[in-house]
């Protein structure tokens, strides 16, 4: 994290549900040069795959039926900031193609838009399972996948890092404790 902070790379982070990648990625922008900039976090798994596109890159007003006004999309909002592709594995094969041709111009191209926008953001992305099973089942690019992760970074689940447990206790006891109005001082060993 350290490392790649400063850097502009592209970051893809791994690890299971639950795992803290979010987290990761959120640092990654805090120590990074951009940290003055916007941080545009979307869940590729959470928006509907036919608003997908207009959500990352915007659209004019008429490009489809219910585009009443021009919108920008999430690339041009981090304009000098960081895009997080949160479940990039989830995301559609074509609006994984548009999204190769961000990455290799570096323009953004709207919904019913001809002329491209230059863009100035660092990509990070995440996916919720290994890269070579989304590729191996189609969900994602083996192309698109060398692009976002120049830098890979995979998160151990909890049970390969026990040694953590102790200390996210004592993080949740010291946050619920203030949240709450509360002190209690620990827990039991066992638990």
């Amino acid at each position: 994290l350290h490392k790649v902070a400063p850097t502009d790379s592209t970051v893809l982070v791994t690890g299971e549900s639950g795992t803290g990648k979010e987290l990761l990625v959120r640092a990654l922008h805090r120590r990074s040069l951009r940290n003055d900039k916007p941080f545009v976090p979307i869940n590729c798994g959470a928006i509907p795959r036919e608003l997908l596109e207009s959500e990352l890159f915007g659209h004019e007003k008429g490009a489809f039926t219910h585009a009443i006004r021009s919108k920008p999309g999430r690339f041009e909002l981090a304009e000098g900031g960081t895009v997080f592709l949160d479940e990039m594995n989830s995301m559609p094969p074509a609006s994984q193609a548009k999204l190769l041709r961000v990455l290799e111009e570096r323009t953004v191209y709207k919904l019913g838009e001809a002329k491209g926008r230059p863009i100035d953001v660092r990509l990070i992305s995440s996916c919720n399972e290994l890269p070579q099973n989304a590729i191996d089942r189609g969900a994602l690019r083996e192309d698109l996948f060398y692009r976002l992760s120049v830098v890979y970074i995979r998160i151990p689940s909890l049970s390969e890092r026990r040694e953590d447990i102790p200390l996210l206790v004592n993080y949740f006891i010291a946050e619920y404790n203030r949240r709450f109005g509360k002190n209690v001082l620990g827990v039991a060993d066992d638990v």
